[in-house]
């Protein structure tokens, strides 16, 4: 009977040491259990470019802990080839706080 209550305790304590602690996120709307969304991003005055070729870096986040990845506006453009920006966007992953991924998409030539 010692035995249960002490395993039920510890698994009590690491679950609620794994809900308050590091939680993967990524900047976005309302915390939800699962969010997929994108949105425009702001990078200055808009060049006169063709969209014609699309660039994306990813980064990700696994509890907080160990992120990965490079999502700067420079690797999306180096990933397509542009040189000349018509339009910056991100989108972003969120699982429950466990895992996070959030990317950069360049449109231009």
């Amino acid at each position: 009977m010692t035995f249960l209550s002490t395993t039920a305790r510890a698994l009590a304590v690491l679950g609620l040491a794994l809900t308050a602690t590091g939680c993967a996120n990524v900047r976005g709307p309302a915390p939800a259990a699962l969010a997929i969304y994108a949105s425009p991003v702001d990078a200055g005055p808009a060049a006169i470019a063709e969209p014609s070729k699309r660039g994306e870096a990813c980064a990700s986040n696994i509890l907080g802990l160990v992120a990965t990845g490079d999502a700067s506006i420079d690797t999306a453009k180096r990933n397509a080839g542009i040189t000349r920006v018509a339009s910056v966007d991100q989108t972003a992953t969120r699982v429950l706080g466990y895992y996070a991924k959030y990317c950069t998409v360049v449109k231009g030539e």
